[in-house]
Formats: C-alpha cells, sequence, structure tokens
C-alpha cells in the first residue's frame, strides 16, 4: 500500500533503528506518503499503530505499536470521539520503503492465558536487536492493579510473537517509579537507550541505557535536564552529532508544537528549550510527538517525525499517523508540515507531493478546545466588545469547524498568510455552511500577485457544500486565505476542510 486512502500527511525516540545491521542494498523507489487519512496496509486494512517506534534489520523496516479497541471505533466513524483506551495488542508491520506496509501480525496481545494483566495500560514501547543472544526485546510501558513499570518481552524474531518476560518497576535515579512517556533510541554505536520522564509531574527529563548485554534491563538513569512544566510524547534523533530531545505538552492525548533541547553528547549538558520550527501554525500537523526514524540513504541522509495523532481519544482529526520531513540548517531543525510528500528510502531524498495541501490548520482541529484565536489563523474583527471567530464542534470531518456568528451585527475575518509557496496555478477548496442572509460572506484569497478573488457563500446553504475557486496564478510565492463576513445579528458560516494545492 502506498500510504492512502482517507487522510493527508503534512521523524527517532524510537528511533530504534538496528543500525548494527549497516546499509544493506535497497530496492524502494520515490513513495507516496499522504497524511491526514486513515493508512492502510497492503490487504487494505487499517493501519492501528500508535504510540511505538520502528526497528530496521538489513533493509527491512519494522513497525511496532499499539492498537486500542477505541482507535476501531473511530476510525469507523471519525466525527463521534471516545475514550476507550483498552489494550487489543502490539502490531507489527514490515516495509521497505516507509510507505507500503504489510501486516506481519500481533506481536504482543491482551488474549486470555498471557502472563501479563493489560487492563489499565499498555503502550509507548519499541524493540531492540541483542546480539549477544540473537533475541530481540520489547520494551513497553506497563500498568495493571497489582503491577507497573516498564515491560520486557522477547522473541527469535523482529515479527514475534514475543513472550513475556518480566516488568521492571524501578529504575535507579528516577524521581518516581514507572516512566512518563517513553520511546527506544539506537546511537550510530550500536547502544540503545530508553529517552522518558518522571510519571509524575513528568518535569524531569531522562536517558538510561538498555544493558548490553542483553537488553533486559535499564540500566541507572540520567536526568539530563528539568522542565518548568511537565513534557510528555518524549523522543530523541540524532544529526551530524548533535542530539535532540523532544516533547510535547502535558495536555492529555491533545495536539501540540515540538519542544526541543539539543545536546553533543547524549547525556548533556543540553541547550534552553526551544520551540521546533514549523510546528508553531498547526501543532505538529495536529499530533503529539511519537517518534523519529532516521533514513539512511545512498544519497542524503533525512530524518522523519512520527507524530501521533491520538484521534480516539482527543478528536484530533482524520488518521491516527502523520509523518514528515525534517530540515536543518545548521544546526537548527526545521518541521516540514505537509499534508504529502514523495520520499525515496534507497536515496534518503525527499521531496514536497504534488497534492500536498499548503493551508495549516485546515481542518480547525489543532486547538483542541473551544476558543476565538486558532493556531494558524489570523482573526480581525470590528467589534470590541465580542469576537465572531470561534471553533465550533460539528465539522465536516474531525470534530471541529470555524465559525462567524454573534448576537449583534458585525463584520469578521479569519485568515492565514503563506509564504515559501512555489509559484504556480493553485486551486483553493473549502466546505461550507452557511445561514444566508449576510450582506457579505464569502471565502477568498489575495496577495497571490493577482486581484483578490472572492466565493460568495451569503445564501442559505444548509448541508456541508463544498465551493471551489481554480485558477489562482501565484507569481510571488505567498498568498492569504481567509473568510469574511458582514452580517447581521445571528448569522452565521461555518468553514471547514479548507485546502490549498498547486495544480
Amino acid at each position: 500500500m502506498t500510504i492512502k486512502s482517507r487522510s493527508i500527511t503534512r521523524g527517532t525516540a524510537a528511533l530504534c533503528l538496528a543500525m548494527l545491521y549497516g546499509m544493506a542494498p535497497a530496492h524502494a523507489a520515490p513513495k507516496t506518503i499522504q497524511n491526514d487519512v486513515f493508512w492502510k496496509d497492503t490487504s487494505n486494512n487499517p493501519i492501528y499503530s500508535q504510540g511505538g517506534g520502528i526497528l530496521k534489520v538489513g533493509s527491512t523496516y519494522y513497525w511496532y505499536g499499539a492498537k486500542y479497541d477505541g482507535a476501531v471505533t473511530y476510525a469507523a466513524n471519525p466525527a463521534s470521539k471516545n475514550s476507550n483506551t483498552a489494550f487489543n495488542a502490539v502490531t507489527v508491520y514490515s516495509s521497505t520503503d516507509l510507505a507500503t506496509w504489510k501486516f506481519e501480525g500481533n506481536a504482543l496481545s491482551a488474549a486470555a492465558g498471557t502472563t501479563f494483566d493489560p487492563s489499565i495500560w499498555l503502550g509507548r514501547l519499541g524493540v531492540v536487536y541483542n546480539s549477544n543472544t540473537n533475541k530481540y526485546v520489547l520494551l513497553t510501558q506497563y500498568g495493571s492493579s497489582t503491577l507497573s513499570g516498564v515491560l520486557f518481552a522477547t522473541s527469535d524474531t523482529p515479527v514475534g510473537p514475543f513472550t513475556y518476560d518480566h516488568v521492571q518497576t524501578y529504575i535507579t535515579n528516577v524521581s518516581s517509579n514507572g516512566t512518563g512517556d517513553q520511546t527506544i533510541f539506537t546511537d550510530t554505536d550500536g547502544a540503545s537507550y530508553l529517552i522518558f520522564s518522571n510519571s509524575g509531574g513528568r518535569q524531569r527529563s531522562y536517558v538510561a541505557q538498555i544493558r548490553a548485554s542483553d537488553s533486559l534491563n535499564i540500566e541507572p538513569a540520567t536526568n539530563v535536564f528539568l522542565n518548568s512544566v511537565g513534557r510528555e510524547g518524549n523522543a530523541m534523533f540524532k544529526n551530524n552529532g548533535t542530539y535532540y530531545f523532544c516533547a510535547s505538552d502535558l495536555h492529555g492525548w491533545n495536539a501540540s508544537q515540538t519542544y526541543c533541547r539539543s545536546a553533543n553528547a547524549i547525556n548533556g549538558p543540553y541547550t534552553a528549550e526551544f520551540v521546533m520550527s514549523g510546528s508553531e501554525a498547526d501543532f505538529s500537523h495536529v499530533t503529539q510527538t511519537g517518534f523519529f526514524v532516521q533514513v539512511n540513504g545512498s544519497a542524503a541522509t533525512t530524518v522523519l517525525y512520527a507524530g501521533d495523532r491520538w484521534s480516539d481519544f482527543a478528536g484530533n482529526g482524520i488518521g491516527y499517523n502523520q509523518w514528515m520531513p525534517i530540515s536543518f540548517s545548521g544546526t537548527t531543525p526545521r518541521l516540514n508540515s505537509l499534508s504529502q510528500f514523495s520520499l525515496d528510502a534507497a536515496t534518503g531524498a525527499w521531496s514536497v507531493g504534488a497534492g500536498n495541501n499548503y493551508s495549516l490548520n485546515p481542518g480547525f482541529e489543532a486547538d483542541r478546545v473551544p476558543q476565538t484565536a486558532l493556531a494558524g489563523w489570523v482573526n480581525w474583527t470590528n467589534l470590541t466588545d465580542a469576537n465572531p471567530n470561534s471553533n465550533v464542534l460539528g465539522g465536516h470531518t474531525g470534530r471541529w469547524a470555524a465559525q462567524h456568528k454573534h448576537t449583534a451585527a458585525y463584520s469578521a475575518s479569519r485568515y492565514q498568510n503563506l509564504s515559501g509557496l512555489p509559484d504556480g496555478t493553485y486551486t483553493l477548496k473549502a466546505w461550507v455552511k452557511s445561514s444566508g442572509g449576510q450582506s457579505t460572506a464569502q471565502v477568498y484569497v489575495k496577495n497571490y500577485g493577482g486581484a483578490e478573488i472572492d466565493y460568495s457563500v451569503n445564501t442559505p446553504i444548509a448541508s456541508w457544500t463544498q465551493i471551489t475557486i481554480p485558477n489562482i496564478a501565484v507569481t510571488n510565492g505567498k498568498a492569504t486565505l481567509g473568510i469574511y463576513s458582514v452580517a447581521n445579528a445571528n448569522n452565521w458560516l461555518l468553514v471547514d476542510d479548507v485546502s490549498f494545492v498547486k495544480n
């Protein structure tokens, strides 16, 4: 399967790359990775993999992640949020191109008769290969009513099934039992580490080596820095000798900009925290930090940000997995928030996809809660006492849409300024509903090198309807997209799923 279906794409805490195997001959060709859809495997079944990581064995990538019952429910009905975190299985998929994934089976399951009890929590996991024992070792957060910590399971093959070994309930030097969010990072020398925070306030960030002899124990941890606030989604990648320890806001399954610190050694000292450029306008393409994947190609090395949308729990939009390339200016990383890109796993090269949606936060899902100021968008209104701009539940897809509405007459606009666009001809699309009755209600595009183009929606539109503005000739590398209303009291306009794609 080329990742496709019903979503679009805008990576290694679990950098879980068994570099022990070196560079094997690659046979991949450029493949399209599409975000904002529910990904399918080669049998056209939904991919269920969250909070996991990737291990490379020879020329094959193995992707491990958790499947939760609520993920299945949400994929079937993405308009309805649910909170079913019941663990179903650790799934494993294989690929040689990072875009076409074959389901290999359940590496670890909650089937009756298993040694462990995943009744409370199992997730945030990864797999390492130990060359001394010739075993593949799975490490995951684990919590039950009687036992919690890091669970270890082993297998003779990368696809499992994995057999429960034990639970390590305490890591030396850590301020609390268990871990906050965790991933696995394998360094270029083959040493593997657990990257995590403490399980309490999650303000302490740790690096701890996984025991080299058998990978069945977490060695004493180093508290590499202390945050003033909690962080989750802890993950690490390395580029040109620099380590990057990244994480998300601590606010329960929701999307976040990506916070990072860098260092020249894995145990620090680390820099002050900074927000990864490119993650601000749409909260990392409406995701939480999942893990990173380092693609070592014949011509280039690309780091992929593998973001998780915990959609079944937080309603963060369509699709669970959103992968995007990171670029660098010196040692400064930038997340390229793309809905679609092309990746050649053999050469390591990537490029923006022909069908990429350049609009940021186009489905208005990033903010997660009702408010007027939305990520990636700017508000204007003629009112001083209230703001007709807001988001509202009941979107065309996902949960949220943008709204204009007020109890008094108003004028309002919500817009975004795009820059760095490749020149060419574009099409603007959006889904709309309208009460009608406004003197002006429109979707517009301007500042692209030509005259403003408006699409009027001031007549009653009772059901979601897609409008299209074609033939937008961008000649200056930028454009402003927006909605504008001059309306009477209680007139309303809803807009969702904005698309700005180069023809």
